[in-house]
């Protein structure tokens, strides 16, 4: 049986939201995601703690996973959201890569950063709010910019399952279209810590869909780089003050 969050009335700084009277919507169906090429789900599925793959998988439902191979398509969600509330229960083998985009654009990094110094965190480690890019720079180091590193490490063990909660804003915009305020990660708890608060994002961090930023867009889930499996994805729309 699974456990759901309990999502209850919050103030954040000036911020507030009450309590969805629909609760959450889970996101592991594969009929809730386009084009989810090798996404399947399994019973049961454990990671490597020593390699970048599954030590094994049973068919069954309740976790979505990225194939036998760990490496397949970029999922992006039927459903397009705005201001939202996530709980993520995910799990990545020794050296895996994944991430979640917010509004396909906005990510934050799943990586196995366990036993990293909190002093050596980086923007692309577990939890990281990732990097903005630009190709138009000539030296590769100028391209990367932004971007926030954890602020600490609270990833565990390659194998083992964790959880990301996060309360995210939509960026607005004014009657013209114009953007008015940016995108933010209000909170992002990760394993229970709170490693960011109020983080802005000027615009798509890297790999984040290109064009004019948007109201509301789906989600994305990043498949291509190693093996992933989530057993929560429960997704709160919130209307953020």
């Amino acid at each position: 049986m699974k456990t759901i969050p309990l999502l209850c009335l919050f103030s954040i700084s000036s911020l507030t939201f009450a309590t969805s009277p629909i609760g959450p919507t889970d996101l592991l169906n594969p009929a809730a995601w386009k084009d989810h090429g090798e996404w399947s789900e399994a019973a049961t599925v454990e990671g490597s703690a020593t390699e970048k793959k599954w030590e094994s998988l049973v068919e069954g439902e309740g976790i979505f996973y990225n194939g036998a191979l760990g490496k397949t398509t970029n999922v992006v969600s039927e459903e397009a959201y705005g201001d939202v509330e996530v709980f993520v229960e995910f799990m990545i083998p020794k050296s895996s890569n994944s991430g979640i985009y917010f509004m396909n654009r906005y990510e934050v990094q799943i990586l196995d950063s366990f036993g990293k110094a909190d002093g050596d965190l980086k923007n692309d480690d577990c939890a990281g709010i990732y990097e903005r890019w630009d190709d138009s720079k000539e030296k590769k180091e100028e391209k990367g910019y932004e971007g926030t590193a954890p602020s600490s490490n609270a990833s565990t063990a390659p194998g083992t399952w964790q959880t990301f909660r996060i309360l995210f804003r939509a960026p607005r915009f004014d009657a013209e279209g114009k953007k008015t305020e940016n995108a933010r990660f209000v909170r992002v708890e990760h394993n229970g810590t709170v490693v960011h608060e109020n983080v802005e994002v000027t615009g798509p961090t890297r790999g984040g869909a290109g064009g004019d930023e948007v109201a509301t867009a789906p989600f994305k889930v990043q498949g291509d780089h190693g093996p992933v499996a989530f057993r929560q994805f429960l997704v709160t729309p919130r209307n953020w003050e």
